[in-house]
């Protein structure tokens, strides 16, 4: 049977191992724009309950199950690295209550994971992380039926894994052409097998990593230098819910309010989360033993601290630096807005049009779960609205969807344009489907245009791809390569007001995005050749967007 401890260790050697192959796993990918890859999401997002189950001590099976579950719902970045997470959460609910797993209960949860898993993706692709994951398990459960060793089952697991990943050039001809295989699948491959070395006696694999980066304390929020401590001690618990009672989080809030500020209660159907700061920490402490039984409590003095006083979720110190530190606020407008953007000028322009915050991510750093999930929780609304900007991002702003204490609508907008768009066609006089229907709409009639470079040498859709030539994509497929960003911008214009005529769209107004690697010469230059190139019925707006990675993007409407 394999204990709790050693379910633990597993998960976390799985981590490391992950971590310091990531880079590996990232070269699979096929399409080879520089973006948040797939080996560094899933290490991401397994590193974010690595760092949670090293607190435990002693664990049963449904414990460890519960709390990396629970940490990578949290910790997710990335299709890849939700997909993880869901496949993970089939652990939590297949392993609930139990000291330790048989053969079985290892195969049958890691098939309810791959339930959730389909049902999360709206259109589910064979020969990827889910395939190889669904046909894992199969194999598993057969194995299981008639050894329920499981040792002897994981094993099987893991063979039948590494079959399935080799299969996958088969159902993606993408692959195929490329001569690799599924970088999420060989992700997931890489995990089970480092669980497999632990379940078989192995030590716990060291993170040997260069660039192994040390977790940031999670909601450290201390009062700035210019501002009165009022309340001394920065509290955070975890309490394992009793259900045996019937609790209410909302009482635990009000009563938190009572004796402190800046109180943030999250909750599911397992968990409450809670953050405060108070003078009291043990008045609330005694309060929260009453919900159930503590997984882990923290107390520490910000007079002494002098820490920051933004609430910043736990993950990697760079992600940390670089993303979100918002401060929850009480839903006291009717709507409010998210947007997903990088750099300045972006960041500027989705507050003018109204977001409430702006997560700082996107291409390269794709934000976690928990670091939307804040944001929507520092809006000061009763129903927020999400706009992602990017597909690699949408399905960790549904996961922060259902955990949010406020209602949450998620735009499926993939590029900024169209986030921009969305924006523009809000109605604050129109009911949420109305709206909903009406921004989505707008999102869809907008092109999107983005001149980016090559990552790494590749053979994608016919193009033979070198590092450092220049991608034009056309909403957001690639189009054509090229060796110049100006003449490439100039074609992939011309181009997309082609393909608008030949659908009988309008165009009218053209906006040209610049990010940080392009001077304002270098842009207004850009612009007068398009403007050569188009004609004058095509009004162009030049806006200075900062973001990294792309050198311009282009929003046609």
């Amino acid at each position: 049977m394999i204990q709790g401890v050693m379910l633990r260790d597993a998960i976390v050697s799985a981590a490391n191992r992950l971590n310091r192959m990531k880079q590996s796993v990232d070269e699979l990918n096929v399409f080879p724009v520089p973006d948040g890859d797939t080996g560094t999401n899933m290490s991401m997002t397994i590193g974010a309950a690595a760092r949670e189950l090293k607190r435990l001590e002693n664990p049963t099976a449904a414990e460890t199950a519960k709390v990396a579950s629970s940490a990578m719902l949290r910790g997710a970045r990335g299709n890849s690295g939700v997909i993880l997470s869901l496949l993970f959460r089939g652990f939590s609910k297949g392993l609930k209550e139990k000291e330790e797993a048989s053969g079985a209960d290892l195969a049958d949860a890691l098939a309810l994971g791959v339930e959730a898993a389909y049902k999360a993706v709206m259109k589910p692709t064979e020969g990827t992380i889910l395939t190889v994951a669904r046909e894992a398990a199969a194999a598993g459960q057969a194995a299981a039926a008639k050894d329920d060793d499981p040792l002897s089952v994981w094993s099987v697991i893991c063979e039948e894994a590494e079959a399935s990943l080799a299969r996958t050039p088969e159902l993606l001809p993408t692959l195929k052409r490329a001569g690799v295989v599924d970088a999420g699948g060989k992700g997931f491959c890489v995990i089970i097998g480092a669980m497999k070395d632990v379940f078989e006696g192995g030590a716990i694999e060291e993170d040997d990593s260069s660039d192994k980066a040390e977790p940031v304390k999670a909601m450290s929020a201390a009062a700035s230098f210019d501002e009165e401590i009022k309340f001394t001690y920065c509290t955070e618990f975890i309490v394992a819910r009793d259900k045996t009672k019937e609790t209410d989080p909302l009482k635990l809030r009000a009563f938190l309010e009572s004796i402190g500020d800046c109180v943030v209660v999250v909750d599911d159907a397992d968990i409450i989360k809670v953050h405060v700061h108070t003078n009291d920490p043990g008045r609330a402490l005694h309060e929260a033993i009453e919900y159930g039984q503590f997984e882990t409590v923290k107390v520490e003095n910000m007079r002494i601290q002098h820490a920051n006083a933004a609430w910043v979720g736990e993950t990697d110190q760079a992600a940390a630096d670089a993303g979100p530190k918002f401060e929850h606020v009480d839903p006291e407008n009717e709507v409010g807005f998210v947007a997903v953007a990088a750099g300045a000028g972006l960041e500027a322009l989705f507050h003018d049009l109204g977001c409430d915050n702006v997560v700082s991510g996107g291409q390269t750093m794709n934000p976690s779960t928990d670091d939307i999930l804040q944001a929507v929780e520092a809006t000061p609304a009763k129903t927020v609205y999400v706009l992602p900007n990017n597909k690699n991002i949408i399905l960790a702003a549904e996961q922060a969807a259902p955990l949010a204490d406020r209602k949450v609508y998620v735009l499926p907008t993939c590029t900024i344009p169209q986030g921009i768009s969305a924006m523009l066609a809000f109605d604050p006089d129109a009911a949420v489907d109305d709206n909903l229907l009406g921004m989505t709409k707008a999102a869809d009639n907008v092109s999107t245009g983005q001149i980016t470079y090559a990552a790494r040498n590749s053979d994608f859709d016919g193009h033979k791809i070198e590092e450092g030539q220049i991608l034009a994509l056309d909403n957001n497929r690639l189009s054509f390569v090229d060796m110049d960003v100006k003449h490439a911008a100039v074609k992939l214009c011309k181009n997309l007001l082609s393909a608008r005529w030949l659908s009988g769209k309008e165009t009218s107004f053209l906006t040209v995005i610049y990010g940080e690697d392009i001077n304002e010469a270098q842009a207004e230059e850009v612009v007068t050749a398009i403007k050569e190139k188009l004609g004058d019925e095509i009004d162009v707006t030049l806006v200075a967007g900062g973001q990294p990675v792309y050198y311009y993007i282009f929003s046609m409407e």
